[in-house]
């Protein structure tokens, strides 16, 4: 009885959502948790619930006590990245979005799509957390270097003798020194804030996106498995020599996976090419 007072509940809930009354849905699902806390899918719908009412950490805990339960749970993994990333929990979230990925692809889950998304997400948002945090470090090395020879020049100036001639080519001298440490500087910056040009082979042919996790057809091409995917469901063919296509014929480009993720490691800002 209390099975299935908790899928009656688990129902309302969902309806509740679909309107986009998420605390209603939420205090349904809660309900039904209370009814049977041994369900996973409970505390998945939960999660999602809160997840859209900006409720982090509670959406977490729903997240960890699913896999306690169903441990490789997609839609736990989902959701927890989802939470972990509003957080600025980016390693973390990467890692479970990335865990979500293999299960959604071995699945062939409907999901598949989204959670590439959120991968790419994931990576930029720590790619973006480690530019601004490498940019800090660099202003306030450049500060500090500065004004380190200011003090040098101001120490070398006076201890100069009388002669005011050879003061000024003291002074010159460290003005020239620090001036090519500002633009040394500068030049960094310059240099590290260009943007490459994405490489064509880290580019998915039908969303003309980087690609996350790539795979290879009998003709040798790659493809973003999630686009290749959804593609099939439409046409059975090749997308480019229209040739006959199964999704048995797909196997993994592991090369060019580990290609694209070096690439998106050190080039964040490649996920909004």
């Amino acid at each position: 009885m209390a099975v299935q007072d908790a899928l009656a509940l688990k129902e309302q809930g969902n309806k509740r959502f679909t309107k986009g009354d998420y605390a209603g849905a939420e205090g349904l699902y809660s309900q039904a948790i209370i009814a049977d806390p041994k369900d996973p899918r409970l505390y998945t719908n939960r999660a999602m619930a809160r997840v859209k009412l900006q409720r982090w950490e509670d959406a977490i805990s729903d997240c960890q006590t699913c896999l306690s339960l169903s441990p490789d749970n997609m839609k736990a993994l989902f959701q927890m990245a989802q939470a972990q990333v509003e957080l600025k929990d980016f390693d973390v979230a990467l890692e479970n979005a990335q865990r979500a990925h293999e299960i959604a692809a071995r699945t062939e889950d409907k999901s598949l799509g989204a959670v590439t998304q959120l991968v790419l997400r994931c990576r930029k948002e720590r790619w973006d957390n480690r530019e601004r945090a490498r940019l800090r470090q660099g202003s306030e090395l450049e500060r500090e270097v500065l004004a380190l020879l200011a003090r040098e020049a101001e120490q070398a100036v006076a201890e100069c003798a009388d002669d005011e001639g050879e003061r000024r080519d003291v002074q010159a001298e460290w003005d020239a020194k620090i001036a090519t440490m500002r633009s040394t500087f500068q030049l960094a910056r310059g240099e590290q804030g260009k943007r490459r040009t994405v490489p064509d082979w880290a580019i998915d042919d039908i969303t003309f996106s980087i690609m996350v996790d790539p795979v290879i057809t009998k003709t040798g091409k790659s493809y973003e498995r999630a686009s290749l995917l959804e593609h099939l469901k439409r046409s059975q063919t090749d997308p480019v020599t229209r040739a006959r296509l199964d999704v048995s014929d797909l196997r993994p480009n592991l090369d060019l996976r580990e290609a694209c993720a070096e690439f998106l490691e050190e080039n964040g800002w490649a996920v909004d090419w």
